[in-house]
């Protein structure tokens, strides 16, 4: 009977404690509202120079969000369209093309297939001169887009300047559906392939879809790509996940401050493929939701992970409606993969004097245990079973990336070649190479390399040092072979700059799909997925943790 007493006087203790605790938080913020609210008033009414009332608002807002973390967000009813595009639908009324501005000029960059604008005969490279008679010139991209954007079955007017033409083109607008799954369909060697863009609305249908489609060629293993997707609806993960994964398992736990954003994530149905040989690509840009579904396959020794460690993202937002249809985006929560562990990278709740954001360090990771007993590591992304070399582009190519100097040429290409083989062994020829670099030198095709950089550090520090004189010559030796190196540059980094001009010049022949298909003969990750399909010893090893493959090891460690 005492322990009763001293259990029901600790309860009632505690219950006092937090509705204390409750009421204090409410006070303080009826009392913040209060302030905030009379110095908005005030400086409205009385600052010495006219306000812009909204503006003042909105910089007031970002600034209390901005000290969080970059994904709690306010959307205002202006930009409502917008966020519903990039996190919740994947629908919109449009032509169907994407667009780029080239020298102050908008020119159609690619068309989706069988939309408005390619019904149209409108192709890559036609300027649009103007739409419904405005010109496109000094327009921003938020403004063209609003242009060519509008309701199912509205109707367009294009002016489109062509070979010094200009030809009118009347389209009736469509509800353009931007896939979550881009692109499946059957590899050589017998595999599966689903590439998984985002997790919006109907991803889990669009990928179960494709799944079941695939497995009527019966293949020996599926490749499930999550690279470069950031992620999107949490739920959609988890009905993915079970695709693969047997009824009423633990795929993620969500914990928040708030007891009621604490929930419990399991598979809810019977899986299509508990057993199919499974690999999922991930690296740097698969984030979030993306995070979820490797990790969960990972911690169940249910899929082997291949590419780079993932971009580590552990956070849920929820978003809540606001007066005049506004809303705000806020973290609510962490989620924690069925081994237990966070997979954040950055530390916002603890920031540095100067504001700056931490990342977890490699040393601190904790250690965690799959069902079969591998060791994973929390923080810092997912680190995959079976390890990749990252790419990194040569600055040479990444300034022709940024400058769209693929663009002319990849449309001249077209029109001189009425057709190319099949995008799945398309390569261009080195005579065609030497026509692409020899039309460059009217480019700007300044850069400045890693190299240039540091001799450019090391000429100001011998200054500091007053010893500019005594290194000149060997500065100004070291200047001129780094600057006779970069002309090489288009020989040196022929066959990446090529990858990169035989996708422009697919895309125009095969859509996004034949530009997805051609770009997998040069895909290290693909390459080690079908090794590992062609050996299923080693496969079930990784998964087993047997021999080599017991431990990951830890992220500055690994073992693939």
């Amino acid at each position: 009977m005492k322990k009763l007493k001293l259990v029901f006087g600790f309860a009632a203790i505690l219950v006092c404690a937090i509705t204390f605790s409750f009421r204090e938080d409410l006070f303080l913020v009826s009392k913040n509202l209060d302030i905030f609210a009379a110095v908005y008033k005030d400086l409205n009414i009385n600052y010495v120079d006219e306000t812009n009332a909204p503006k003042l608002m909105r910089i007031g807002i970002d600034a209390m969000l901005d000290s969080l973390d970059p994904y709690t967000q306010y959307v205002p009813e202006s930009e409502i369209e917008d966020y519903r595009l990039k996190y919740v639908s994947t629908q919109y009324g449009g032509i169907g093309a994407g667009t780029l501005f080239l020298n102050g000029k908008l020119f159609v960059n690619e068309l989706i297939k069988d939309y408005p604008a390619d019904k149209a005969q409108i192709i890559p490279g036609d300027e649009i001169v103007a739409i419904n008679g405005l010109l496109a010139k000094g327009k921003t991209r938020a403004e063209v887009s609003q242009l060519l954007r509008g309701p199912k079955g509205s109707d367009v007017s294009l002016t489109v300047g062509r070979d010094g033409k200009q030809l009118v083109k009347k389209l009736i607008r469509d509800e353009i559906l931007q896939p979550n799954v881009s692109y499946s369909g059957m590899l050589d060697d017998n595999i599966g392939y689903i590439k998984l863009d985002k997790f919006l609305e109907n991803s889990a249908a669009e990928v179960t879809s494709a799944l079941i489609k695939l497995q009527k060629s019966s293949p020996k293993g599926i490749v499930l790509d999550l690279r470069n997707n950031g992620g999107g609806i949490l739920q959609e993960a988890v009905k993915i996940v079970n695709l693969f994964i047997a009824k009423n398992q633990l795929i993620v736990t969500q914990k928040g401050k708030n007891p009621q954003k604490t929930i419990l994530y399991k598979t809810l149905s019977e899986p299509i493929a508990p057993t199919l040989p499974l690999v999922v690509l991930v690296n740097v840009n698969a984030a979030s939701a993306s995070e979820i579904v490797a990790g969960a396959l990972q911690d169940l020794d249910r899929a082997v992970i291949i590419g780079q460690r993932s971009y580590g993202k552990g956070l849920v937002q929820q978003a809540f409606n606001l007066p005049y249809n506004s809303l705000v985006k806020i973290t609510v929560a962490k989620y924690y993969t069925p081994s237990g562990r966070c997979i954040q990278k950055l530390d916002y709740g603890h920031r540095s004097q100067d504001g700056s954001v931490e990342k977890f360090a490699d040393s601190l990771a904790i250690m965690y245990r799959t069902t079969k007993g591998r060791e994973v590591y929390s923080g810092n992304g997912i680190y995959p079973d079976v390890l990749t070399e990252a790419p990194k582009l040569s600055p040479i190519t990444i300034i022709m990336i940024s400058k769209n100097l693929f663009f002319d040429f990849a449309n001249q290409y077209k029109k001189d070649h009425p057709t190319i083989p099949s995008p799945n062994n398309f390569k261009l020829g080195d005579v065609d190479y030497i026509k692409f670099t020899s039309a460059l030198p009217d480019k700007d095709l300044t850069y400045v390399s890693r190299t240039e950089r540091l001799l450019s550090d090391l000429r100001l520090e011998a200054e500091k040092e007053n010893k500019s004189a005594e290194v000149q010559a060997d500065l100004e030796n070291l200047k001129y072979k780094l600057t006779s190196s970069k002309k090489t540059d288009l020989v040196r980094h022929k066959e990446e700059i090529k990858r990169y001009l035989e996708s422009q010049i697919v895309s125009r022949y095969f859509y996004q799909d034949g530009r997805t298909v051609q770009g997998f003969q040069y895909d290290k990750e693909l390459v080690a997925a079908k090794q590992l399909f062609d050996n299923q010893p080693k496969m079930l090893a990784i998964l087993s943790g047997e021999g080599n493959f017991k431990v990951i090891g830890k992220p500055e460690n690994p073992i693939n």
